[in-house]
């Protein structure tokens, strides 16, 4: 049953940025599993990280049990989730926008052909074939590393205007 608490505990959990791409929420991102309020008062908020060694997973622990406790919620338990794991079918929509508006190539659709929808795959190809420039839409781009800023991005290089730009793996 969800209570006024538990939907106001995760509107609350909902607007905790992610610490590397800080224009997503951890709720556009998908890692945001959900939020419920136990019978005895005690948050419960479940998180999935992008992977199951990401550095970043400690401190949104910890902004989203201080954000809560910071909206009067006592008792807060933040738990990870490994299984079913992240996969990027669960950015939303809104936050593929975000990513394009801030100059982040997002991975492909959601629930594309060949999507795992929830089992990750070791993938031993380059990368997706076609990635749009976010500056220029241009599709004539090229890996250039397959690591960027944060582990969970590669490095591209449009051939049109020139310009390197991030883009989020594709993980299905």
């Amino acid at each position: 049953m969800v209570t006024a608490a538990s939907e106001r505990a995760s509107r609350i959990a909902a607007e905790v940025p992610d610490p590397e791409l800080p224009m997503l929420t951890l709720a556009d991102l998908g890692v945001l599993r959900g939020v419920e309020v136990t019978p005895d008062g005690t948050v419960e908020a479940r998180l999935t990280p992008t992977y199951a060694g990401c550095p970043a997973v400690a401190e949104m622990r910890a902004e989203v049990a201080a954000r809560l406790r910071a909206a009067g919620f006592a008792d807060v338990r933040v738990v990870t989730v490994l299984d079913p794991p992240w996969t990027t079918d669960r950015i939303t929509d809104e936050g593929r926008r975000k990513l394009a508006e801030h100059g982040i190539a997002p991975p492909g659709p959601r629930g594309a052909p060949g999507s795992a929808q929830g089992r990750t795959w070791l993938n031993l190809t380059i990368g997706p074939a076609e990635v749009p420039c976010p500056r220029c839409a241009s599709a004539d781009t090229e890996e250039i590393s397959r690591f960027a800023a944060t582990a969970c991005t590669a490095l591209r290089r449009c051939r049109t205007c020139l310009e390197p730009f991030p883009h989020v793996k594709d993980l299905p």
